[in-house]
């Protein structure tokens, strides 16, 4: 499906619902604040005759609505406490001087500080509703957080959430499964792995324990063993809690493990929209005009398909490259069998701490081939732009591509 971004403002729509006394949890309208005023944010402040106050945008009214409240009278210290930390953080950054005197000894802030605590508290909100979102559509237990504490960058505006791959018109990404193992324990002598050619991937400790290039084949949905089957892994999603952040170092977003991750673990899937090699060369070259996309070869067995993950993907959508990676791709196998059309899988190549950025090449054997004027876009090897690499590794290769 595509969607189509509405065009109204938020205030616009929040003025139409309270016209016509309807609700809308998405943008604020719930019966409780149709009858009722909560803060939503702070927006200014001033000091007159020696009482403080706060202009307040009240949660469900338009900005039209905003009110001067005494401060004694507000019942919301993280809001005080996030405006503060807003004020003071704009300040170190632009050396501003004091705040302005106006009439009666009024003290005010200047309208550069203001505006920016608003636009603040409006990313805030939007980043919120967008980790609201993500964690109702993701299908694994672990949660996922939102962090910007560099610019006012918020959610991507054309991006939709997705926990398998969306194929294109025309691409079945589920042929060729008939049959399961009849294992009650699985590893047997007839597991699936070994039906395929293969060795099991994974020791007693479901840690990876084949080399790069290896195929990796799952138990499946035909097979007779039950969820705790060993051999069932990267079907189940990320078992870890990670948070999508903004980099400082001009990277745009990034992901970050919440928890620690031991070697040969599985991290994430790489999902997208499946389209034919051909679709992704037209795509390519609109992308390379607009520096941001992100094209996956899935050649494995050929180059006939490739996973777009530009506008509908899952976490790994944000993970950056690094020349010296702790993740590593593998194609994988579970309720499809044609090796057009493997699920690329990535586990860690080493101990990674909690806290620390998640990376791969993107120049791995069945990996992305990376062409845009920022580490976010992926495009077609052909007809390249050599980009500047910032991954900051000791052993960075300069160059993306």
């Amino acid at each position: 499906a595509w969607y189509v971004p509405c065009l109204a403002s938020l205030e616009t729509l929040q003025e139409l619902c309270r016209k016509e006394n309807l609700t809308c949890k998405s943008i604020g309208i719930t019966n409780r604040s149709l009858k009722s005023y909560e803060v939503e944010y702070l927006c200014d402040y001033k000091v007159e005759e020696g009482k403080a106050y706060y202009l307040v945008k009240w949660k469900g009214w338009p900005e039209s609505s905003n009110t001067w409240e005494p401060q004694k009278h507000l019942n919301c210290p993280l809001l005080i406490q996030n405006f503060l930390r807003d004020k003071n953080e704009y300040l170190s950054r632009r050396r501003e001087g004091k705040a302005m005197k106006g009439r009666n000894h009024v003290k005010t802030l200047k309208p550069a500080i203001a505006d920016y605590i608003v636009k603040k508290a409006k990313q805030r909100i939007a980043l919120q509703r967008w980790k609201e979102e993500l964690n109702r559509k993701k299908n694994h237990r672990a949660m996922i957080l939102v962090e910007n504490t560099v610019d006012l960058e918020g959610p991507p505006l054309d991006f939709y959430y997705i926990n398998e791959y969306k194929p294109a018109p025309g691409i079945n990404v589920l042929n060729g499964i008939t049959t399961g193992c009849e294992c009650a324990d699985c590893p047997a002598e007839k597991c699936c792995p070994k039906e395929a050619g293969f060795i099991l991937a994974y020791n007693k400790h479901k840690k990876l324990k084949i080399q790069p290039g290896l195929p990796i084949y799952e138990c499946n949905s035909y097979c007779r063993c039950g969820p705790d089957c060993p051999n069932r892994i990267v079907q189940k999603g990320t078992p870890y809690s990670l948070c999508i952040f903004r980099t400082n170092n001009g990277r745009g977003w990034g992901v970050k493990t919440l928890q620690k991750i031991k070697t040969n673990s599985f991290v994430m899937e790489y999902v997208g929209e499946v389209i034919t090699s051909e679709e992704a060369e037209r795509r390519g070259q609109l992308y390379d005009n607009q520096g941001n996309t992100y094209l996956f070869d899935l050649d494995y067995d050929s180059d006939e398909f490739t996973v777009d993950a530009a506008r509908y993907g899952n976490v790994s959508h944000f993970v950056n490259h690094s020349c010296d990676p702790n993740l590593q791709v593998f194609n994988v196998f579970i309720d499809n069998l044609d090796l057009r059309l493997p699920r690329i899988a990535l586990f860690s190549t080493r101990t990674i701490k909690a806290g620390e950025e998640l990376t791969f090449d993107y120049q791995m054997k069945g990996s992305i081939d990376l062409t845009s004027d920022s580490a976010e876009g992926l495009s077609p090897s052909k007809k390249r732009i050599r980009t500047v690499c910032k991954c900051g590794a000791m052993c960075c290769r300069g160059y993306l591509n």
